[in-house]
C-alpha cells in the first residue's frame, strides 16, 4: 500500500480523530519545508507563538482524551478492515490488525517529528516569558498557579506533557523515546524546570535548615572522599575540601558554625528527629497528586520524565563531583519530593489522569534510590519520612502484600490504593528491620498454608532423604535435589559418606542439614570450582563466571545454587557470602548504572569514562564496535552491535559505544546466568519477597548483619548443656572475656561455631540452632586435672549445631584457636 493510501486511511474520520488530524496539521504547517516563510530549522516567520502553543494543547489534550478512551488502539479490527478492503494484496487478519495498526501510528507520529528537535524548544523558551505566572515569589500560594494563553514555561511544559503522552502511546518504535531526548539534552531545560517547582514546593527553601546530626554528614563525606579517590586517579587538590564544604552547606550552616563537640556522638532528641521528618515529608504533597493542581501536576509529569531519562547516562562523577546539572542539595530535594509524591499517591485514590504522573514520578525516584543505596547523597531518614506516622503494623502489611500480589497484576499497583502497592512499589519507606521482620512473616505465612495443604511435616516419611559424599558434595547434591524444585522447601535429611566410603553415624535434627548447606556452598561458590569467580575489587564479590556455561552441566549448576541459597533464605541459614551488586540487581529486576561497572571491572570503567569525556577526536583511539573476550587461552571478538566490528567510534556516536559496552558487560554477558539462579532462588523465595530489599541489604539477608556482634543479646539466646548453667563460673569468665574482644575476634568466635561470621539481622533469637556452649568431659586423670593439664586443652565446635564445646576456660587458649582459624582463612583453606 501506498503512502498516500495509508495517509487517506489516518485522514479519514474511522482511522482517527480530525482533532488528530488537525494538530498534525497545525505542527506541519508551522515547521514543514515546503513551506517559505519557515526559517531555516525554524519556525514560521511572524508566527505568534502564544496562539500556537495554546492551539497545539487544546487539539493534544482532546486527542489524548480519546486515545486514553480507546482510539485508535481499541479500535484495531476496524482499521484493519479499512486496510484490508483498499489494499489490493490479501492479508491475513491476524497479521492486518497488528501490522496495520503499528503503519497508521508510524505514519501519524512521523508527523509531528518536528517537535522533537532541539531547536523548536530552543525557540519557544526564547520567546516565553518565563516570570509571567511563576515569579518568584515566596509567598505564591500553590492554587495561584494557572495556566493561560501567554506563552510562558507553564504553556511550554503543558506543550510538551502532551507530546510526552502521544509519543508513549502512538510511537510503536521508540515510545517517548524522541522527545526525552530532545528535552533531556536541551542545555539548562531540566535545570529551569526544577528551579520553577522549587519556588513552588520549597517557598522559603533559603531559610530551611536541614537537622542532621554532625556524625551522619562526617561518615556522609568521609564516604564520599574514599568514592572519589577511587574513581579518579589525580582529583584535584581541594576535591575532598570543596566536597566536605558542601555537606556543611547542607545542615544551612557555614562550616565555622558547626559544633563540632557535642554532636558526634550524641542523640538526637524527639524533637529533632519530627524536624527532620517534616523537612523531608512535603507538605504540598502529602496527599499526592490529588490535591495538586492541574498545572503542578504538568511540571512534575515533564520534570519527572525529563530527568529519569537524564540519569540514565550520568555518571557518578558528573553527580557526585561536578554536581551537574543540581547541587547535591538539590537533588536530595528533589528525592524528598519524589518520595512524598510516590508514597502518599500509592497510599491515597489514583485518578486515570494521574496514571502518567505516577508512573514517571516511580522510574525517577527508583533512579534516584538506587544510585543512593551505590553512593549515598540523601540522609537515611529523607526515604522514610512519609510513611512514619501511616505505616501498617508488619503482620498486617505482609498479609495486605501477599494478598494484593495474588490478586492484582503488577500494572495494577498503582490504581489501587493500599499499603500493599506501598510495600510493592516502594518498600524502602518502611526501615530496613521492619522489612526484613516482613520477609521472616511471608515465609510463615508460606509454611502454615502449605502445612494446611498437607505439604508441610517434621522429620519422618515426608522428608527428602538424601546420601552425600563429602568428597563429592556438589555432584552428589546436584543430582539428588536439583530436579526437586520447590519441594526444596520440604526438611532435608542428609546421611554423610566419609571419604573413606563409609557412611558416618548420627541422625539429622537439622544440624546435618545446615553443614551440608554451608559445605556445598564453600565447595560450589569456590573459584576453583569454575561456577563463580571473584569480583577484581577489595570487597571480592561473587560473581558467575562467563566460562561457566561451557562447564557440564554449567548453566543448571548455577540454578541449582539459586535453590541453595533460596533454600539458605527459606530456612534462615546464614552462608557467609556475598554477591555482586550487578548480579544481585539482575535477581531483584532492577537497572544497573554504568558505574556499577567500576564494582565489577575498575579498569574497564576508567577506560570507558576516559572515552565519554575525551576533549579530542575520538576516531584517534582506533576503536569500534567490538569487545575482545578470553576463553580457555584463546581470544573472541564478539560485535556490540550487528557489523559492530566495521563500524568506528567518534565523538558523534561515543557516548552510544560507552553504554553498549556498559551494557555488554553489565547485562548480556551475565543474563544467562543471573536468569539461571533467578529460576533455582524463585522455586522457594517469591521474588516479590526479595524486591523488599536493595543489593546491598540482599547480602546482609543472605550473610547477616554488622562486623560486629552485640554480645549481650548473644548472651540472652545462649544455651547450655553438659553441666553447665548461666550461672557456672567458667561461663561468666567466657562473657567477660568475649566482651573485652576486639570485634574482628569476636566475628572470628561466631565463624568459629557457626561457620557465619555474622549475626542473624534481628537478633541471635532468630540463630538457628541457637548458639551452644557445652561442656566435655575430661579425658585426663584425676592427677592431671588438679594440676591443670585440662585447661590446655584446645575448645572445638560443631557449626552444624552451633556449639561451642569447651571444659575449663582460659582466654589464652580461646584466642589461640580463634588465631589458628584466622590464619586458615587467611591462607585459604578449608576449614
Amino acid at each position: 500500500m501506498s503512502e498516500m493510501d495509508q495517509l487517506k486511511i489516518l485522514h479519514s474520520s474511522t482511522a482517527i480523530l480530525p482533532v488528530g488530524w488537525a494538530l498534525a496539521n497545525t505542527i506541519c504547517l508551522v515547521t514543514g519545508d515546503e513551506n517559505d516563510y519557515v526559517e531555516p530549522g525554524g519556525l514560521n516567520q511572524g508566527l505568534d507563538y502564544d496562539v500556537y502553543v495554546h492551539v497545539v494543547i487544546i487539539l493534544a489534550e482532546k486527542l489524548l482524551s480519546w486515545l486514553d478512551d480507546g482510539g485508535l488502539t481499541g479500535k484495531e479490527n476496524q482499521y484493519a478492515q479499512v486496510i484490508a478492503e483498499t489494499s489490493a494484496e490479501p492479508i491475513g487478519k491476524a497479521l492486518c490488525e497488528t501490522e496495520t495498526t503499528r503503519a497508521l501510528k508510524m505514519t501519524y507520529v512521523s508527523l509531528l517529528r518536528p517537535v522533537c528537535q532541539q531547536w523548536h524548544l530552543t525557540k519557544l523558551l526564547a520567546m516565553s516569558k518565563m516570570d509571567a505566572n511563576i515569579n518568584g515569589d515566596e509567598t505564591l500560594p500553590i492554587k495561584t498557579l494557572k495556566y493561560s494563553e501567554k506563552l510562558d514555561l507553564l504553556g511550554i511544559a503543558y506543550f510538551y506533557s502532551c507530546m510526552l503522552r502521544i509519543f508513549a502511546i502512538l510511537n510503536p518504535t521508540g515510545g517517548s523515546l524522541p522527545v526525552l531526548n530532545m528535552l533531556s539534552f536541551t542545555p539548562g531545560f531540566p535545570v529551569t524546570l526544577w528551579e520553577a517547582l522549587e519556588n513552588l514546593l520549597f517557598p522559603g527553601r533559603g531559610d530551611i535548615s536541614v537537622v542532621n546530626d554532625c556524625h551522619t554528614r562526617k561518615v556522609s563525606a568521609n564516604k564520599m572522599d574514599g568514592f572519589l579517590n577511587k574513581q579518579q586517579k589525580q582529583p584535584s587538590k581541594d576535591g575532598g575540601k570543596k566536597l566536605f564544604n558542601v555537606f556543611h552547606k547542607l545542615t544551612g550552616k557555614s562550616q565555622a558554625g558547626v559544633d563540632h563537640g557535642d554532636s558526634v556522638h550524641g542523640n538526637p532528641s524527639a524533637q529533632v528527629d519530627d524536624d527532620l521528618h517534616d523537612v523531608w515529608d512535603v507538605e504540598l504533597l502529602r496527599c499526592g497528586p490529588q490535591k495538586i493542581s492541574r498545572e503542578m501536576s504538568c511540571l512534575l509529569h515533564l520534570f519527572c520524565g525529563t530527568y529519569s531519562h537524564l540519569l540514565l547516562v550520568l555518571d557518578d562523577i558528573e553527580f557526585y563531583e561536578k554536581q551537574v546539572p543540581f547541587m547535591l542539595e538539590q537533588q536530595q530535594r528533589i528525592a524528598s519530593v519524589l518520595n512524598t509524591l510516590a508514597y502518599n499517591g500509592l497510599a491515597h485514590s489514583i485518578s486515570q489522569l494521574d496514571r502518567p504522573l505516577m508512573d514517571s514520578a516511580i522510574r525517577c525516584l527508583h533512579l534516584m534510590y538506587e544510585r543512593d543505596c551505590r553512593h549515598q547523597f540523601c540522609p537515611p531518614v529523607l526515604w522514610l519520612s512519609p510513611a512514619r506516622k501511616g505505616r501498617a503494623p508488619i503482620a498486617v502489611a505482609a498479609r495486605t502484600h501477599e494478598a494484593m500480589s495474588a490478586n492484582i497484576k503488577s500494572d495494577d499497583a498503582l490504581t489501587v490504593p493500599s499499603m500493599g502497592s506501598v510495600i510493592t512499589v516502594t518498600p524502602h519507606v518502611y526501615p530496613f528491620e521492619e522489612r526484613v521482620q516482613m520477609f521472616r512473616e511471608f515465609i510463615n505465612m508460606d509454611k502454615i498454608s502449605r502445612k494446611m495443604a498437607g505439604e508441610l511435616t517434621g522429620p519422618g516419611s515426608r522428608a527428602v532423604e538424601i546420601v552425600v559424599r563429602r568428597s563429592h558434595i556438589v555432584e552428589d547434591g546436584f543430582h539428588q535435589l536439583n530436579s526437586l524444585g520447590s519441594r526444596l522447601k520440604s526438611s532435608i535429611h542428609v546421611s554423610f559418606v566419609s571419604e573413606c566410603g563409609l557412611p558416618e553415624a548420627g541422625l539429622d535434627y537439622g544440624g546435618l542439614s545446615k553443614e551440608f548447606l554451608t559445605d556445598i556452598s564453600k565447595s560450589a561458590f569456590s573459584p576453583e570450582h569454575g561456577l563463580f569467580s571473584q569480583s577484581s575489587t577489595s570487597e571480592r564479590h561473587l560473581i558467575p563466571n562467563p566460562t561457566a556455561k561451557y562447564l557440564e552441566n554449567g548453566i543448571q549448576m548455577i540454578e541449582f545454587l539459586g535453590r541453595v541459597v533460596g533454600k539458605a533464605l527459606y530456612e534462615g541459614i546464614l552462608l557467609d557470602y556475598s554477591f555482586s551488586h550487578v548480579f544481585v540487581q539482575k535477581l531483584l529486576g532492577r537497572y544497573s548504572f554504568l558505574d556499577e561497572l567500576s564494582t565489577l571491572d575498575p579498569e574497564l570503567y576508567r577506560s570507558l569514562l576516559y572515552v565519554k569525556h575525551y576533549d579530542g577526536d575520538v576516531r584517534d583511539l582506533s576503536l569500534d564496535f567490538t569487545v575482545t573476550e578470553e576463553l580457555f587461552g584463546k581470544r573472541h571478538v564478539v560485535e556490540l552491535k550487528p557489523g559492530g566490528k566495521d563500524v568506528c567510534v567518534s565523538n558523534e556516536n561515543k557516548m552510544q559505544y560507552v553504554h553498549a559496552m556498559a551494557d555488554y558487560k553489565l547485562n548480556r554477558q551475565i543474563l544467562p546466568f543471573s536468569n539461571a539462579f533467578y529460576r533455582g532462588v524463585a522455586d522457594l523465595i517469591s521474588p516479590s519477597w526479595l524486591k523488599l530489599f536493595n543489593a546491598s541489604e540482599f547480602n546482609q539477608l543472605l550473610s547477616g548483619g554488622d562486623l560486629d556482634i552485640d554480645v549481650d543479646d548473644l548472651r540472652n539466646y545462649t544455651l547450655y548443656t553438659g553441666g553447665y548453667s548461666e550461672g557456672s563460673r567458667t561461663i561468666k569468665l567466657f562473657w567477660e572475656v568475649i566482651k573485652g574482644f576486639e570485634p574482628n575476634e569476636r566475628c572470628l568466635l561466631l565463624k568459629f561455631v557457626t561457620s557465619c561470621s555474622r549475626a542473624p539481622l534481628l537478633g541471635f533469637k532468630h540463630l538457628q540452632p541457637s548458639f551452644t556452649i557445652h561442656k566435655v568431659s575430661c579425658d585426663a586423670s584425676l592427677w592431671a586435672t588438679i594440676g591443670g593439664q585440662d585447661v590446655e586443652r584446645l575448645p572445638s565446635a560443631s557449626t552444624c549445631y552451633n556449639t561451642l564445646k569447651q571444659n575449663f576456660f582460659m582466654q589464652s587458649i580461646l584466642i589461640l584457636a580463634l588465631n589458628f582459624l584466622k590464619n586458615l582463612l587467611i591462607s585459604d583453606l578449608v576449614w
